[in-house]
């Protein structure tokens, strides 16, 4: 079944249509909700919700418009709302193995190269840590997911000058945190991805 045809029969009732979208956008959801609330088991929690609050929502989709970006909002969404409650009843735990960032890797490196980038990455989701949810959500949605600031801007209502400004404030932040690391004042690492790849409100 293709995807046309699956949300055209998800939007007639047909539940077991979103079994071919789950198989098409599963991985990549998992991915962006770890990146988000950093934790294995919430972001399966995430990402299930996250497909049933699109079967609830697909009477409004508009068919002529790619369901990957609509779709991957709203697992940006539930991330957030997941990241912010997280963090008001527990911190992160503290581990020493590395980040799911490689899509920050440059797979032609050489060896030394490699291990230079694979630092970096850890640097960056130690430093992404720290950053309020919103900032972190900007920060997946921009360079991991790929997606402009129209297209964020578009799932969570927001005007263009507001993505920019939680762009920057992202950027700026995740720049001041790794200075900082590089001065000596290292931020904890977090515990290792699941994965296997590469006082804002949403």
């Amino acid at each position: 079944m293709g995807e046309r045809e699956a949300i055209d029969r998800l939007k007639e009732g047909e539940v077991d249509a979103l079994e071919p979208l789950v198989r098409r956008y599963h991985a990549r959801a998992g991915r962006a909700a770890y990146l988000i609330v950093r934790d294995h088991a919430l972001a399966e929690d995430v990402v299930q919700d996250s497909f049933v609050r699109a079967y609830e929502r697909i009477g409004g989709f508009d068919v002529e418009r790619p369901f990957g970006p609509w779709f991957m909002r709203i697992v940006v969404n539930e991330a957030i709302k997941a990241a912010r409650e997280r963090e008001r009843t527990a911190s992160y735990e503290v581990g020493d193995a590395g980040a799911p960032l490689d899509w920050l890797a440059d797979s032609a490196s050489d060896p030394h190269e490699l291990a230079e980038e694979a630092e970096e990455r850890r640097r960056v989701w130690a430093a992404l840590a720290k950053l309020p949810p919103a900032q972190r959500a900007a920060v997946v949605q921009r360079y991991y997911l790929g997606m402009s600031e129209a297209e964020m801007g578009e799932g969570a209502g927001r005007p263009p000058g507001t993505i920019k400004s939680r762009l920057y404030a992202a950027r700026r932040g995740l720049s001041r945190l790794l200075r900082s690391q590089a001065r000596g004042h290292a931020t904890p690492p977090v515990g290792p991805s699941p994965y296997p790849s590469k006082e804002e409100r949403p």
